[in-house]
């Protein structure tokens, strides 16, 4: 099956991600049928489409046209054959019990034609195994979706013993018209990639409390706080599932050997049916309790280094089975479960040395398998970390928070990409961004910088408070707006026209950086705002002072004080956007509009930008500085190449001479 010739997809199972599945299918403009073993079911996942269809109308994420065609599209059926018979790919979604996904493997194939690939969503289970069951392993792989998979943007692409090359390129390919980002899994290994990091991390955790090394307060406050995850490890878990997460570690236990075995704290909190919030109480009381409620303040460096070590190692074992690479595994886990950073550049950030010696001493004091060190970690310590050998050789600009591209036209574009936490700002990006646009200004090939968001979703959510406010005094604090300031000071200072292209959320920092541009173009879904208030803060990085001088002291009072997410156009009456366009015509206006910045006069464009933000200080001196300039332009090249331009009625070139 070629990746053009699909047209129809069948979902099997409508619960939580069957009909997620269905729904993004249809969404991209795919035929798509839902079935379920009955029709209480099937409807049920039906009607969840459409409620959810509906919200992402309501929040002008798509369009009422768009909601109710993707609705048209999908065909709720309870008989197999009306499923399956016509369908080009068979996306199944059944509980994972792999006794279950075989008969309906067994039952769909004598009704499926020949043509159909077939693709489990599993999370863990065997693809070599479950392909077997049918008569055509080649066209059988692993594409598992990740909770909700409407706004997750992770599709492990999994490969089993007997994938085709072909199969693996057309779901790959499928995923990525699904909106999606698709993560090759090399090799058919329980737990794939993301899962294999997260389930020994909380299983760690679980052993950390059986042996009364730490508390869930302090592993969760490290895990959260210090480390920056988007969960304390306990709070993950009682939002998966522990039974779910038990369950996995027996899979894991008995295929890959007994250092996946479950910890006591975690046997004995399933044991007693404590799942976590679909029971009510879990690791934390959700029903009689205040949930988890986890200390800011109660980390400790100790658990930090052993669950950094015990990820890394995971890694290591990825990378020594061929399952992956640490680049994908980094990707995958950043967009499968948020973390701000993937654990193979968290191990190499901590030092692989000492990650080493963490296990070799606890490996030699407890004699319990999960902490022998792989031949890859030991190999990649030797190495400088698991990016060295990568990254030995690479230029400066190999970013890690943000992406730098030249589509063409003179224009350089800088790309946020923490796609995984909403493209938030951390220090490092704005390390990042002060070196992207230091590197653009002195490329004389580029004259404009375009700046965008990666993904859908925003163009930046904000700044990582999170991660910046768990161990900021208020000196660091203090440090932090300052070097906020002067970055996005930068872009406001350059001679390079900026052009900040919004799609999806601005809000708090995102807003500021987008502040500091001289253009402001907008998708008709984005979300503008400074939520600064609501968290008991103030606009940190510029907002104070710039928004009062785009909209005026009482607007701008109105948009800090309450803490409001403002639409496109309401932002465009106020002045704060430029432009306002359909979403689907953004990415083409975007770099329209940045090349036609870049076909400017340099020279004066860039005397132009000091002068009037000199004159915004200070009348005089910005009056001053314009005369200055404008006698300096007089005996430029450009000049006359404008000058005889005009009179020939043709475009000028401008060189900046």
């Amino acid at each position: 099956m070629e990746f053009e010739d699909i047209e129809t997809v069948a979902v099997l199972g409508a619960g939580n991600m069957g009909h997620g599945i269905a729904e993004v299918a249809a969404l991209a403009g795919y035929e798509v049928t839902l079935r379920d073993i009955n029709e209480e079911f099937v409807q049920n996942g039906y009607e969840q489409i459409v409620w959810s269809l509906e919200k992402l109308a309501e929040k002008e994420r798509i369009s009422e046209s768009d909601a109710d065609a993707a609705e048209e599209r999908i065909t709720p059926v309870v008989p197999v054959e009306d499923a399956v018979g016509d369908a080009d790919v068979v996306i199944e979604a059944v509980p994972e019990k792999m006794e279950i996904k075989k008969d309906v493997y067994a039952e769909v194939e004598e009704h499926a034609p020949d043509r159909a690939v077939f693709a489990t969503n599993t999370s863990s289970l065997s693809i070599t195994e479950l392909s077997e069951v049918t008569d055509r392993p080649a066209q059988f792989c692993g594409m598992h979706f990740f909770n909700p998979p409407v706004r997750m943007q992770l599709v492990e692409v999994i490969s089993g013993k007997h994938t085709s090359d072909e199969t693996l390129d057309a779901i790959g390919d499928l995923a990525e018209a699904f909106g999606k980002t698709p993560v090759r899994v090399h090799k058919d290994s329980p737990g794939f990639i993301v899962n294999r990091v997260l389930v020994p991390l909380m299983n760690e955790a679980c052993w950390m409390v059986s042996e009364d090394d730490a508390t869930v307060a302090e592993i969760d406050s490290t895990t959260k706080f210090d480390m920056g995850l988007p969960m304390g490890t306990f709070e993950l878990g009682d939002q998966v599932g522990n039974d779910v997460t038990y369950h996995v570690l027996e899979y894991l236990n008995e295929v890959l050997g007994g250092a996946y075995e479950p910890a006591p704290f975690l046997e004995e909190t399933v044991e007693a049916e404590r799942y976590g919030k679909k029971t009510g109480e879990g690791f934390y009381d959700y029903e009689n309790g205040d949930g988890a409620q986890i200390p800011t303040d109660a980390g400790s460096e100790a658990v930090e280094r052993r669950l950094a070590a015990v990820m890394a190692n995971e890694v290591g074992n990825l990378v020594e089975g061929d399952v992956s690479n640490p680049s994908d595994i980094d990707e995958a886990v950043m967009l499968g479960a948020g973390f701000p950073e993937g654990p193979a550049k968290l191990a190499d950030e901590f030092g692989l040395d000492e990650l080493v010696e963490t296990l070799d001493e606890l490996h030699e004091e407890r004699g319990h398998p999960r902490f022998e060190v792989s031949d890859a970690l030991r190999e990649a310590a030797e190495a400088g970390g698991f990016h060295g050998g990568e990254d030995a050789d690479s230029p400066a600009t190999d970013f890690s928070t943000i992406e730098i591209e030249y589509p063409g036209d003179m224009v350089g574009q800088i790309v946020l990409s923490r796609e995984a936490r909403m493209n938030t700002i951390n220090p490092e990006m704005l390390d990042e961004l002060g070196e992207a646009l230091a590197l653009f200004e002195d490329d004389e090939d580029v004259r404009a910088v375009l700046v965008t968001g990666k993904g859908d979703r925003a163009f930046s959510a904000g700044a990582d408070v999170t991660a910046m406010a768990s161990s900021a005094s208020p000196l660091d604090g203090i440090e932090l707006s300052r070097k906020g300031q002067e970055t996005f000071g930068a872009f406001e200072e350059s001679p390079l026209p900026v052009v900040a292209a919004i799609d999806g959320f601005a809000l708090g920092g995102g807003f500021e950086l987008s502040m500091c541009c001289d253009y402001r173009l907008a998708s008709e879904r984005s979300e503008i705002g400074l939520p600064e208030h609501s968290l008991g803060l103030l606009p940190g990085w510029g907002g104070t002072q710039r928004l009062q001088r785009l909209v005026g002291m009482s607007r701008a009072k109105e948009i800090v004080f309450t803490a409001e997410q403002f639409d496109a156009e309401t932002m465009y009456e106020y002045d704060v956007v430029n432009e306002v366009v359909p979403t689907d015509e953004f990415e083409e206006r975007a770099h329209e509009l940045a090349a036609e910045m870049a076909g400017g006069p340099p020279v004066s464009r860039a005397l132009t930008k000091k002068a009037m933000l000199r004159g915004w200080e200070d009348v005089d001196a910005g009056l001053e500085l314009e005369a200055q300039s404008f006698g300096h332009l007089l005996g430029t090249d450009d000049l006359m190449e404008g000058i005889t331009a005009f009179m020939n009625d043709e475009e000028p070139e401008f060189e900046g001479k």
